[in-house]
């Protein structure tokens, strides 16, 4: 049976190596303590002398410390890339990475950093944006850094809430929810962060995609052993999440990933049971038509100590079924993606490759992949898909 370690789940960097069930007792009771509800334990609020907790749109006796401290799983703040040729020197073609295209250009930030980071603050153009991934949620999320005509940086708390990453904003060290990009405590409480499209893709369909693509590389400015996973274990379907406390959603398995799917007027959840050999999904979310992309072989970073030895899961992409004014319906055409109305062949990153639609490009729907009930806990009235 795999013994989940004190440093396997959360205490960022510190060096904490022994089994829970070993000789490493008071580090247990350190946690424990750090664990309890803020409100409960004015240690946890120290760090913060400038977060008006007067505002606020939560119980505060939901949130509880994960471990580190305040920055102790650093942000990247300034990320140094490498082209794809780099990359592919200490990047398996399978390895996860996000990618986000905005403005023509194409940049992948490989989960084997942001397992060990959490956010990255970066520029794309005249975007600033930060790109964040929650371990114990499985949730990565990319958000517009700017609000109120301001440009935020933003760090991690070390706390939890639902088992989810509560980050913060530099400029008022005001928290932040990262799964739902909300402001929960401070002068930006109840404020919301602007998402920006991204998928979760394996880094050789990123440089097929964008040959001239960027790659976020391993010269972070920190010491870390990326490559290896500090969670070995923490995503099997049957496992509890680490420091969630309320009631889990029964209708899921709490470790199944999903994905999220907003339009403008609704919401829905895909559970990967019910993509899993399927290939490609039409359906609708509110008013907007979408189309779900599918397929094995994209290696998990929460399985194994080494992510290359991990197993693989599904790749899940998601964007809107219009173009020009019509409203394509895609289908399996062998390995290949076709769409119903003109026999154009696409990829999964929504870009047509050959007929008579090649160099179009999809658009993107604002999605997330996370673990189920962390969504759930955050979103429970959500709307689930029913093939």
């Amino acid at each position: 049976m795999e013994l989940i370690t004190i440093s396997k789940v959360k205490t960022g960097m510190n060096n904490y190596s022994k089994p829970i069930g070993g000789v490493f007792l008071p580090a247990i009771l350190v946690l424990l303590f750090l664990s309890r509800p803020v409100l409960a334990n004015p240690f946890l609020q120290a760090p913060w002398p400038d977060t008006d907790f007067s505002k606020l749109t939560i119980d505060l006796d939901e949130v509880m410390s994960g471990g580190p401290p305040r920055d102790g799983i650093p942000a990247i703040d300034e990320p140094k890339f490498d082209d794809v040729m780099q990359a592919s020197k200490w990047l398996e073609p399978r390895e996860p990475v996000i990618r986000v295209f905005h403005a023509g250009q194409a940049r992948a930030y490989p989960l084997q950093l942001l397992i060990y980071h959490e956010i990255v603050n970066d520029q794309i153009g005249d975007l600033p944006i930060s790109v964040t991934f929650c371990p114990l949620c499985n949730s990565s999320v990319v958000f517009d850094r700017r609000l109120d005509g301001k440009v935020l940086d933003f760090g991690t708390t070390g706390l939890l809430r639902k088992s989810d990453m509560v980050m913060y904003d530099r400029q008022t060290d005001s928290w932040w929810q990262q799964i739902i990009g909300k402001g929960i405590v401070g002068d930006y409480a109840g404020a919301t962060l602007t998402q920006i499209p991204s998928e979760i893709i394996s880094f050789e369909d990123f440089s097929m995609a964008h040959p001239d693509g960027r790659v976020v590389n391993r010269d972070t400015g920190f010491s870390r052993p990326y490559g290896n996973n500090p969670y070995r274990g923490y995503d099997g379907i049957d496992k509890s999440p680490f420091l969630f406390r309320g009631e889990l959603d029964p209708r899921l398995p709490p470790m199944e990933r999903v994905m999220h799917i907003a339009s403008k007027d609704a919401e829905k959840l895909y559970p990967f049971s019910t993509l899993k050999g399927v290939g490609v999904v039409n359906d609708q979310v509110g008013d907007t038509a979408v189309v779900l992309f599918s397929r094995a072989g994209l290696l998990s970073v929460l399985d194994q100590s080494k992510i290359k030895d991990s197993r693989e899961i599904q790749a899940v992409t998601a964007f809107q079924r219009q173009l020009d004014g019509q409203t394509l319906t895609f289908k399996l055409n062998g390995e290949g993606v076709v769409d119903e109305q003109t026999g154009s062949q696409w990829n999964r990153l929504g870009q047509a490759i050959d007929g008579s639609l090649k160099g179009q490009t999809l658009a993107a729907v604002q999605s997330g992949i996370h673990f189920a009930f962390a969504w759930l806990a955050f979103k429970p009235d959500v709307e689930m898909y029913q093939p």
